[in-house]
C-alpha cells in the first residue's frame, strides 16, 4: 500500500515531503528531487538542507522548532535552489498526521513556488510612479512580465489598471474589466469569504489574504491566492490598493488530494467498510474534478458479474441498471473495461455504437450522462477488482490532468478494496478457525518468557472456564490444573524457560465441580530478532478421547481374559496331569509315612524324610494354582519389572505335559544378562502361552519331520527384548497373511480367531510391536519386541504416566456428563 500511496504523491504537482514526530524527514516526492537536483538518500534526515539558502536556514530551524512543539498547521517561507543553481522562494505548508488516540505520528508538507508573488510585493514598493503622467507603462513594465493577475485598485476596490496576464485570463479589455462586478468572476461559493477580506481590510486598513476561485474567458474557475496591499500617502491614507492574484489551482487540487489521502488512511486504519471508504473516495473526485460524476464497481468473487461498490451522485435507477451484468465487452464501459483489463473511453455516448446488445447507451443518455471513462481497479497481483468510472452529462474526453487524477483515484480504490477483502478473508479465516478449534476442542496460546505474557484463543478459555475478561496470571492457571499434575506441568514450564524449543505432554485439568479433564498440549519455541524466546502451542481437550480409550482398554481387557480362559480350557489334561504328578506323590508320601510310624520300633528318621516330601509335593501343587489363579483372574493390569526368561519358563512349566502329549520338541534359547522388561507379567504369559499353543496346533498333522519348536529370547537394537516362537508346521497362507492379526479371523475349525488379536493389543500397549514371517524351510516365525527397563518409551510424559487415579478420574468424569 505504501508502495501506491508513493506513486499517488509523486504525481502530485507540488514538492511534497513528510517527517517523522520528531522532525526528520523521512519522505520527498520525484517532484522535489527533481527540482533540487538531490536524489532521495541524499536528502533523508538532515540532507534537504543542503538545496535550502544558507541565509534562510536559521528562521526556518526556528519556525521548525515551533511548529513541532505546537503540533499544530504551520507555515514557512525559504529559498530553494534549483537544479541549475537559480534560488526561488517557496512557501513551506505542514500539517500533523495523528493517530486514534490523538498522537501525532507523521507530519505532512507541501512546498509552493511564491518567487512571483516576491518580486510583485518587492515592485509594489516602488510607488513613486503614481504621480508620473506615464503610471501605466511603468506599471506594465514591472508586472506584465510577473506570471500572475496582477490589478491596481482605486480606495473604493475599483479596477484602475491591470497587466496582460489578468487581462487574457478574463478575456476582457481594461475597460470591460472596470465594469465587471465581483459576482462576474468570483465563484459564488467563495464569494462571501472575498467579501469578508475586502470589509475588514477597508475599515483597518491592513494587507489581505483569501483565496477563491476565478472565472476564466471559458468559464472554468481556478484557485487563485488574492493578497492586497494599501498604497499610503505621507498623511497615511490609502490612494491605491496592489491586487496579486496568483494560480494555485494546482496546490490546491494537491491539498485537496492530501487531505482526501488522509481522511482514506485514517477510514482503512480505522475499520470502515469498504462502502464507507468507496463513497468517500467518490466525493474526493467529485470535488477534485468539478461537474462529474463517479462511481466504482466490484466484480464478484466468481468473476463473472458485477457488483455495487460506490456511487454517491448517481441515481439508484442508473445503478440498478448496471449491478449485475456479466464481465464482457457488451454490457457495457465497466464491464468491457473490467473484462480486457484496459481503460475504455465513451467521450459522446450520443454517438456510441457499443454495448448495443445490452442497449446501454440509451439507458446512460435516458440519465442525462453523454460521456463515460471506465478503468480497471487491478491489485497489487494484475487481479481485475472491478472499475472505476467517470461520468459527465456532457460530451469529453479526458485530457492528462484528467489521466493523472483517475490514475491516482484508481490506486487509491485498489487498496481500499484490497484491504477490505484482506480484512473480510482474514475475518472468515479466524471464523474458520475458531469453529475449527470448537470442533476439534482445541486452543491456541502464546506465551512470551520473559514478560509471562499470555495471549489464549477463546476455544482456550472455553476449555479452561476462564473468563476472557480476567487477566491471565500464573496462579490463575495453576488454579486448574490437577493438584497430582503441578509437578509436571512446573517440570514442563521450567524446561521451556530453559530453553527447551520442542516439547509436548498431557496433563489433566480439575474444574470447580471436581470434574476433571486431560489436555494434550504441543508446543515450538522461538526467538525475535532481539533474542527474546516465544513459545506458539496448541491444546487439545482429550477427556472424551481419554474415556473412550479406557472403554475400548476394559473391553480388551475381558477379551483378553476370555482368550486366557480359552486357551487354558484347551489345556485341561495338561493342567490336571501337573496337579496330579504333585497330588499322587502326596498320597504315596502320606501312606509312606504312616507305615513308617507304624513300624516297631518307628522308623522317625524315613517319616520325617516323607513329610518333608510331601510338603515338597504340596508347594507344587500350589504353585500350579498360583499361576492358574493369575491366568484365569480379571484384576487390572499392573506395571512391574518383569525378568521375561523367568515368566517364559513359567509358562512353559504350565503347558509342557501338553507339549509332550502333542509331541512338540521344544528347544529353548534364553539370552543370559538379559535386562528385565518394564510390564504386565499376566498379559506377557498371555502372549507367550498363545504363541506356544498356536505353534503347537500349527504342527499337529506334521509326521514327515520332528516337531520341532524353538522359543528364544534375546537383546533387539534402541534396548528392546525380542521374544521368538518359530515351529515346523504346516506355515502360514500368503491369502491371509495381511488378515492374520484381524479379530475373530482365525485358520482352525474350532478358533475363535481372537488369540492373536488380542496378544497384537498387549504388545502394543507395552510400546511393543509383535509380527509373523514365514520359514526359509517349513513352518513360520512369530516374534515380539518391547523395550527393555533402560530403553526409551515415546510418550513417557503421557497421560499413562499420570498414575493409577487417571480410572478414578475417568469415573468421576463420566458421571459428571
Amino acid at each position: 500500500m505504501e508502495n501506491q500511496l508513493s506513486r499517488v504523491v509523486d504525481a502530485l504537482p507540488g514538492l511534497v515531503w513528510t517527517a517523522l514526530p520528531d522532525g526528520h524527514i523521512d519522505f520527498l516526492n520525484q517532484r522535489w528531487c527533481e527540482y533540487t537536483g538531490i536524489s532521495v538518500d541524499e536528502a533523508y534526515g538532515r540532507g534537504w538542507q543542503s538545496a535550502t539558502h544558507a541565509e534562510d536556514l536559521p528562521e526556518l530551524h526556528e519556525r521548525w522548532r515551533s511548529i513541532l512543539a505546537s503540533g499544530e498547521p504551520g507555515e514557512m517561507e525559504a529559498r530553494l535552489r534549483r537544479f541549475d543553481g537559480e534560488y526561488r522562494w517557496f512557501l513551506f505548508r505542514t500539517c500533523p498526521i495523528a493517530d486514534a488516540s490523538g498522537e501525532i505520528v507523521k507530519w505532512c508538507g507541501i512546498n509552493t513556488d511564491i518567487e512571483d508573488r516576491r518580486r510583485f510585493e518587492e515592485a509594489q514598493r516602488a510607488h513613486w510612479w503614481l504621480s508620473s503622467p506615464g503610471r501605466e507603462g511603468h506599471f506594465r513594465s514591472i508586472v506584465d512580465g510577473v506570471p500572475a493577475l496582477a490589478a491596481l485598485l482605486t480606495p473604493a476596490g475599483e479596477v484602475e489598471l491591470a497587466n496582460r496576464q489578468a487581462l487574457e485570463y478574463f478575456g476582457a479589455t481594461l475597460e470591460d474589466l472596470k465594469g465587471r462586478a465581483i459576482t462576474d468572476t468570483v465563484h459564488r461559493d467563495d464569494l462571501p469569504d472575498v467579501l469578508a477580506a475586502w470589509r475588514g481590510t477597508t475599515e483597518t486598513g491592513p494587507p489581505f489574504d483569501v483565496e477563491a476561485r476565478l472565472r476564466r474567458a471559458d468559464g472554468v474557475y481556478r484557485w487563485f491566492d488574492t493578497r492586497g496591499f494599501p498604497l499610503r500617502d505621507t498623511e497615511g491614507r490609502i490612494v491605491r490598493w496592489y491586487l496579486l492574484q496568483t494560480d494555485v489551482d494546482d496546490r490546491k487540487r494537491a491539498e485537496a488530494l492530501l487531505a482526501g489521502e488522509k481522511r482514506f488512511l485514517e477510514m482503512v486504519a480505522g475499520g470502515h467498510s469498504m462502502s464507507g471508504i468507496l463513497e468517500a473516495l467518490c466525493h474526493l473526485v467529485e470535488s477534485t474534478a468539478s461537474g462529474c460524476y463517479c462511481s466504482v464497481v466490484l466484480v464478484d468473487p466468481s468473476g463473472t458479474r458485477l457488483e455495487h461498490g460506490a456511487a454517491p451522485s448517481l441515481p439508484a435507477s442508473f445503478i440498478s441498471s448496471i449491478i449485475g451484468r456479466p464481465v464482457n465487452v457488451d454490457s457495457g464501459p465497466c464491464a468491457m473495461a473490467s473484462y480486457l483489463n484496459e481503460q475504455v473511453i465513451a467521450a459522446d455516448l450520443t454517438s456510441e455504437t457499443r454495448w448495443a446488445a445490452y442497449a446501454w447507451c440509451p439507458m446512460a443518455l435516458a440519465h442525462g450522462l453523454q460521456a463515460c471513462w471506465s478503468t480497471p481497479i487491478s491489485s497489487t497481483a494484475g487481479k481485475v477488482l472491478g472499475a472505476f468510472a467517470i461520468y459527465y452529462d456532457e460530451p469529453r474526453a479526458p485530457l492528462s490532468l484528467h489521466q493523472s487524477l483517475i490514475e491516482q483515484f484508481t490506486h487509491i480504490a485498489s487498496i481500499a478494496i484490497e484491504r477490505a477483502q484482506s480484512d473480510a478473508a482474514l475475518k472468515r479465516s479466524e471464523a474458520f478457525l475458531a469453529e475449527a478449534q470448537y470442533l476439534s476442542r482445541t486452543g491456541s496460546f502464546s506465551w512470551r518468557v520473559a514478560t509471562d505474557e499470555f495471549t489464549w484463543s477463546g476455544e482456550l478459555y472455553r476449555i479452561y472456564e476462564l473468563d476472557p475478561a480476567v487477566p491471565l496470571t500464573d496462579e490463575l492457571i495453576y488454579s486448574r490444573i490437577h493438584p497430582e499434575d503441578i509437578p509436571l506441568v512446573s517440570e514442563m514450564v521450567d524446561r521451556a524457560r530453559g530453553g527447551d524449543f520442542e516439547f509436548e505432554y498431557e496433563h489433566r485439568l480439575q474444574m470447580p465441580d471436581r470434574s476433571v479433564k486431560y489436555l494434550h498440549l504441543v508446543a515450538h519455541g522461538t526467538r525475535d530478532q532481539d533474542g527474546r524466546l516465544e513459545y506458539i502451542g496448541a491444546i487439545q481437550d482429550v477427556t472424551q478421547r481419554r474415556l473412550s480409550a479406557e472403554a475400548l482398554g476394559n473391553a480388551r481387557s475381558e477379551l483378553a481374559h476370555v482368550a486366557r480362559v480359552t486357551s487354558l480350557g484347551a489345556m485341561t489334561a495338561s493342567i490336571a496331569h501337573e496337579l496330579n504328578q504333585p497330588l499322587s506323590g502326596i498320597i504315596t508320601n502320606a501312606g509312606t509315612c504312616l507305615r513308617m510310624l507304624a513300624a516297631d520300633p518307628p522308623n522317625v528318621d524315613g517319616a520325617r524324610e516323607t513329610a518333608r516330601r510331601t510338603i515338597r509335593d504340596g508347594n507344587r501343587a500350589s504353585d500350579v494354582i498360583t499361576r492358574l489363579r493369575a491366568l484365569f483372574s480379571k484384576k487390572n493390569a499392573t506395571t512391574e519389572f518383569v525378568d521375561l526368561n523367568e515368566a517364559t519358563r513359567e509358562v512353559i512349566a504350565l503347558s509342557l505335559s501338553e507339549l509332550q502329549r502333542s509331541r512338540v520338541v521344544l528347544v529353548p534359547e534364553f539370552a543370559d544378562d538379559l535386562p528385565p522388561v518394564t510390564g504386565d507379567r499376566v498379559q506377557l504369559q498371555q502372549v507367550i502361552l498363545n504363541l506356544l499353543l498356536n505353534a503347537s496346533d500349527a504342527m499337529s498333522g506334521v509326521d514327515d519331520r520332528p516337531r520341532q519348536l524353538v522359543i528364544r529370547t534375546e537383546q533387539d537394537e534402541d534396548d528392546r527384548i525380542r521374544l521368538t516362537v518359530q515351529d515346523a508346521g504346516v506355515g502360514i497362507d500368503p491369502a491371509g497373511f495381511d488378515r492374520l492379526f484381524d479379530a475373530f479371523y482365525t485358520t482352525k475349525s474350532g478358533g475363535m480367531g481372537i488369540g492373536l488379536s488380542v496378544s497384537r493389543s498387549i504388545i502394543e500397549s507395552h510400546h511393543g510391536h509383535l509380527w509373523a514371517a514365514p520359514n526359509d524351510g517349513p513352518g513360520a516365525t512369530f516374534s515380539f519386541s518391547i523395550p527393555g527397563r533402560h530403553g526409551s518409551v515415546k510418550g513417557a510424559h503421557s497421560l499413562g504416566a499420570i498414575g493409577t487415579s487417571a480410572a478414578t478420574d475417568a469415573r468421576r468424569t463420566i458421571g459428571s456428563l
